[in-house]
């Protein structure tokens, strides 16, 4: 089974694209985060994503950066905390997006690396993408990112391949003024 990986920064998908990798899954990476602002920070964090596939051989895709998009998306909801209803709007558009991809470009299924960090709900992830795969016809694939010794090698890969660890998840809502 030929899947893509939606991947939002390479500290979170080091670990699982090393052990995919290693075990010789038939994958691709797609970055697709039009909910990182500045552009600036875009950019850094595409470049990394980019790296880790080099460096592991693996494929890379850059999807679109339609930031706009998602402020529309998520207009209203600026003040809403981590875990909220802007997370279930974000994923959702991101997976979806990813999943529309697949379907045109011959692959199986979609998995992601959205609910490795610590400061995300897994089940938000798990739930946003069961609403895209119902809605575009793609399985969605729950692959392990934070247990079984996971979440112990992303952290001694982020410092062992001095890995940009950016400080915020990337969403940083529009302004009433911008």
């Amino acid at each position: 089974m030929k899947f893509l990986l939606l991947s939002c920064c390479a500290p979170c998908s080091c670990a699982v694209i090393e052990k995919l990798a290693q075990e010789q899954a038939d994958f691709d990476v797609v970055f697709y985060n039009p909910n990182i602002r500045p552009l600036a920070e875009y950019e850094k964090r595409r470049n990394e994503n980019e790296h880790i596939c080099q460096l592991y051989g693996i494929k890379f895709i850059e999807l679109e950066y339609d930031n706009e998009r998602w402020c529309n998306l998520t207009s209203g909801l600026e003040n809403e905390p981590e875990r909220g209803r802007r997370c279930d709007i974000c994923f959702k558009m991101r997976l979806q997006r990813v999943m529309e991809y697949a379907k045109n470009n011959q692959y199986d299924a979609v998995a992601s690396v959205l609910g490795a960090s610590r400061w995300k709900d897994l089940n938000q992830v798990n739930r946003a993408a069961r609403q895209a795969s119902s809605i575009v016809g793609i399985p969605y694939l729950e692959i392990e990112t934070r247990k079984d010794g996971m979440q112990e090698r992303r952290l001694h890969l982020i410092k062992e391949l001095n890995l940009y660890n950016q400080k915020y998840c990337g969403c940083k809502p529009a302004k009433a003024d911008e």
